[in-house]
């Protein structure tokens, strides 16, 4: 497997034709020394960005009219002389020098428009370009040239890899020749994916062709969960995740639970940006910078740095300033962190289309300190003690035949909404002491937890979503519903919102343990990831806690909801490591149209304080008795306790993060 180095930047550089003096205060000795001032040992640099300019000379396409040297090289040469990878970059999905010159080569929508980033001429932004449309070949004769010119690169870095339902000239014609119906929405769909895949295939041959062993990844953002088909045509991964410009804080940890178990190594991907990409004098603190890099490793992964160098070639000193707090950090704890894998029990079972559930489900793990990996229907269950079901619609019967087989086995498994059920039925999937309904007519109605599980509400409270009614025969109720007097309507209506709960129970549950599973009525996971209602997280986690009982991997003291707990382990070391990480985050800004950038501002979840936390207690499960507890890189010793295959121990005090290495 090819494996990655740390502390990488991904040093944008997307750079108009219009501005003059392109690389002019580039000095071999300033880069060197900014990158070993950041503890910097990759950096991608540019071949050929989004306004379609390279950085080099060029006989494919068009060297930036405004440099007078070969830049790359000099940026490659540099590098090398001090040990510093060096990955290309080459933009593929937009272009703008090629648009401008091939407008036949531009995505077309089904209504004859352009499609894409931008589609109209009057405002500023990148053209998006069919891959299907004989662009690919310019594409591909950018990456051959890059790649013989440049023999001692460290990989090829693909951009802005998507390709839509097309209607260009190109496009109609091979859908119409290949048996598609261009009038149809799944065929236009179903052709862009065929288009696509042949994108992988020629620039994956293109690299090769000159180079068998160059590291290739193509970027989208991050991969659809399921959609092994493309794995081939990728070294690694790097996990596009800026906390900062939309994706938040809990995006990460989602992304990194799964590509941990595909077999590749990784990184994850934030930026120094105040917001996001293209965000010139934009800045975070630096201790937004640490934490995020923390975070990468304890989800087991590498870092990757965004930056945006200044068209004059010189590397940012404040930057760089703000990059070395953070990795000077890294490069401690690496070795905790190298050729680890992750521990945890408990797996989210995610698919494509159920991006909202899988949010939810992470959060509430996560917010309970509760290690746990994601998964697809393709992969091995085994490993894990519990199987958490995203998805809150019906399963196939395939999956729901391997979920079969791993109750069977001894698993334990936690479903919601329709997921029990067989499609177009009320019969479910697996025995459960209970009968099932139609989906509650009330709409919302409300939850009142068991006495015995009550935690604060004793009294019902909201769901915003319906139930699927469930009453329980030989099934453990956890907790029982309570219908709305009536749904709320112009004629039947009460306050400002919803109409409140009757007085009396409904006769149906809203949550029953019945054997080796969980089940919940409500789509809990949505619920969660739309609201974040404490009273929400409380019937998941008072539930989830009854259901597990002494088994629970991982049992934490006072750290707060917003710490974070996961578990790797080193063999070859015969160690564990706890991860314990903890930022309080912040929504500062508001909405504020700009009128000539392509993103309006809005609220940004931000990191800031890095509050020192004192005392934090925790209990970890363990395959074998631990000799040795150790907080890293300081290694100091700490007291623990061991029994009945626990660990006890607390961490007196640590800021952001700590690795407590269980030997």
């Amino acid at each position: 497997m090819y494996q990655l180095r740390f502390r990488q930047v991904h040093l944008d550089f997307h750079t108009s034709p219009d501005i003059p003096g392109i690389g002019e205060r580039f000095n071999k000795k300033q880069w060197q020394e900014r990158l070993k001032a950041a503890h910097v040992d990759s950096i991608t640099c540019f071949s050929l960005c989004h306004h379609g300019m390279s950085y080099h000379p060029t006989r494919v396409g068009m060297m930036h009219p405004n440099l007078k040297f070969n830049l790359l090289r000099a940026q490659m040469d540099a590098c090398k002389e001090i040990d510093v990878n060096v990955p290309v970059y080459l933009t593929a999905g937009v272009n703008n020098y090629a648009a401008e010159n091939h407008p036949e080569w531009r995505e077309i929508n089904a209504e004859g428009a352009y499609a894409g980033w931008v589609a109209s001429p009057i405002r500023p932004g990148f053209r998006t370009l069919c891959f299907n449309t004989s662009y690919l070949d310019y594409l591909c004769d950018h990456i051959v040239e890059t790649v013989k010119m440049f023999p001692e690169a460290d990989g090829i870095f693909l951009d802005i890899i998507a390709q839509a339902p097309c209607c260009c000239p190109a496009c109609m014609k091979s859908m119409v020749r290949d048996g598609f119906d261009p009038q149809k929405e799944e065929d236009r769909k179903a052709h862009a994916r065929k288009v696509l895949l042949n994108y992988y295939k020629r620039t994956f041959e293109a690299v090769r062709s000159v180079d068998s062993s160059m590291p290739i990844f193509h970027n989208s953002g991050n991969l659809t969960i399921g959609d092994h088909e493309i794995l081939p045509y990728f070294s690694h991964l790097e996990l596009e995740s800026l906390p900062t410009g939309g994706w938040g804080y809990d995006h990460y940890p989602m992304s990194a639970a799964y590509s941990r178990n595909l077999g590749l190594d990784f990184l994850g991907m934030t930026g120094k940006f105040h917001r996001a990409w293209g965000e010139f004098g934009g800045f975070k603190h630096p201790n937004a910078l640490r934490y995020e890099c923390a975070a990468m490793l304890a989800h087991n992964s590498k870092c990757s740095i965004g930056d945006q160098m200044h068209p004059d070639g010189e590397l940012d000193q404040t930057t760089y300033e703000l990059i070395g707090a953070a990795y000077q950090e890294v490069e401690q704890k690496e070795p905790w962190c190298r050729n680890a894998h992750s521990l945890a029990e408990i797996a989210i079972l995610a698919e494509a289309d159920t991006e909202t559930g899988n949010v939810g489900a992470s959060r509430l793990l996560l917010e309970q300190h509760l290690p746990f990996d994601l998964v697809d229907a393709t992969m091995d269950f085994s490993r894990y003690r519990v199987i958490l079901a995203a998805n809150e619609k019906e399963i196939s019967s395939k999956t729901a035949e391997k979920l079969r087989a791993y109750l069977a086995a001894g698993g334990k498994l936690v479903l919601c909404s329709d997921s029990i059920l067989k499609p177009g039925t009320c019969e479910p999937w697996f025995e459960f002491g209970a009968e099932f309904g139609e989906t509650s007519p009330s709409n919302p109605d409300y939850v009142r937890m068991k006495e015995s599980f009550a935690g604060n509400f004793k009294t019902p409270f909201l769901m915003q979503l319906p139930s699927r009614r469930m009453k329980v025969t030989t099934a453990l109720s956890l907790a029982e519903i309570y219908d709305s007097y009536f749904n709320r309507t112009a004629r039947h209506f009460c306050s400002h919102q919803h109409t409140p709960n009757k007085p009396e129970a409904s006769g149906y549950d809203a949550a029953a343990i019945s054997g080796n599973i969980l089940y919940f009525a409500h789509p809990v996971f949505t619920l969660y990831r739309s609201t974040g209602a404490v009273m929400h997280k409380q019937l998941f986690a008072h539930a989830l806690s009854a259901f597990l009982g002494d088994q629970a991997q991982v049992v934490t003291g006072n750290l707060p909801s917003t710490g974070r707990v996961t578990l790797m382990r080193q063999e070859n070391e015969k160690r564990t490591i706890c991860h314990v990480l903890y930022a309080p985050t912040i929504l500062r800004g508001g909405e504020l149209p700009l009128e000539n950038e392509q993103r309006n501002l809005s609220t940004t979840e931000i990191i800031e304080d890095l509050i020192p936390l004192h005392d934090v207690a925790l209990t970890v499960k363990v395959a074998e008795p631990v000799r040795k507890v150790t907080l890293q890189p300081e290694n100091r010793e700490i007291p623990f306790d061991y029994a009945d295959g626990k660990v006890s121990f607390t961490i007196p005090e640590f800021t952001c993060h700590t690795m407590a290495v269980l030997e």
